[in-house]
């Protein structure tokens, strides 16, 4: 804690005496105004903003520094649980370390629904170094999917300067980054809306995501293990961090829509004709059906077969609506 300490006192007097710049285009941090961060609730019971968190894990560690030949050295820090359920918001508790280039793919009770605005938020740990915007951030990448087989990614901006590599315990500024997580500080949730990416791939339906995979940014600029974002550029973050807790730390996930009708195949928010529609083309089909569509092949009846108990709970569901549905 001592050395880590003193670090920070070095970078933050090191930072001090970089000559002010232009804020970039993105949403500012957390308490600015136009920023889009989320605050942790107070109490977990507490469901006006997050009706579900996180509650599977599969996580695959990254090497504590991707470019020492020969290393078989893993982070360490955390357990996969640290990543389930409500946020900690503290630095070191209750998270779980990735490495770099390290992958969590997080599952949910229910899926996660497309409705109007952000439809779910990461929690990592950063924190401020020189109010407002100059942060020590860890970014992740942010793919989706809604049968955990095929993903899209969320198209991310990094607006960093790449001339010079962001040191450890180094400072981004909030405004240069879009669709990263890990944007904002700890006791903060960095929202997606996936209507970004609803265009994106007819192979992921951002009506009913299952699944949510985090990637490490591995924030070098060497030209053999940097990442890079949606727009072709190198994505600069505090690196090299080569020790247990390196890489995203991540805290949790927080779903704001939860899909709880699992008929309402056309996303909308209500069952009806629309639906109807849809369950009548796939009927009596199966995988290997050109009408086939795994949406009405639905729960508690997945047998990969569309038929009369598909239909029944159809009927069973009929006009019910999301919380969210407009009235």
């Amino acid at each position: 804690m001592r050395v880590f300490l003193q670090h920070l006192v070095l970078w933050t007097l090191i930072v001090l005496m970089i000559p002010a710049v232009c804020a970039g285009p993105f949403a500012p941090a957390a308490g600015q105004s136009g920023s889009t961060a989320i605050p942790m609730p107070e109490d977990p019971n507490d469901l006006s903003v997050f009706k579900a968190w996180a509650s599977g894990i599969v996580l695959e560690r990254g090497l504590a520094q991707i470019n020492d030949p020969g290393s078989t050295i893993h982070v360490t820090h955390g357990v996969p649980d640290d990543a389930l359920g409500f946020p900690q918001g503290q630095s070191i508790i209750g998270v779980v370390s990735l490495g770099d280039g390290g992958t969590a793919i997080l599952t949910f009770d229910k899926p996660i629904a497309n409705g109007p605005g952000d439809d779910f938020a990461i929690f990592e740990n950063g924190f401020v170094v020189i109010a407002p915007n100059k942060m020590f951030l860890e970014l992740a990448f942010v793919e989706v999917s809604s049968d955990g087989e095929n993903f899209v990614r969320f198209p991310a901006v990094s607006l960093t300067q790449t001339e010079t590599q962001i040191p450890n315990l180094g400072v981004i500024d909030t405004t240069d980054i879009h669709n990263l997580a890990g944007k904002y500080q700890m006791r903060y949730g960095t929202p997606f809306d996936l209507d970004d990416i609803r265009h994106i791939s007819s192979l992921v339906d951002v009506t009913a995501i299952t699944h949510v995979r985090i990637v490490d940014v591995v924030g070098t600029l060497l030209d053999d293990y940097a990442s890079y974002d949606s727009e072709g550029n190198k994505i600069n973050d505090p690196w090299t961090t080569k020790f247990s807790t390196g890489g995203f730390d991540l805290d949790a996930i927080g779903v704001i829509y939860e899909k709880t009708l699992s008929t309402d195949a056309n996303g909308d928010g209500i069952v009806n004709l629309g639906d109807y529609a849809v369950f009548s083309t796939a009927y009596l089909s199966g995988p290997a059906s050109t009408n086939w569509n795994y949406k009405c092949d639905v729960q508690p009846f997945i047998d990969d077969s569309i038929d009369i108990n598909d239909i029944l709970i159809l009927m069973e569901q009929w006009l019910l609506t999301e919380e969210w549905y407009p009235d």
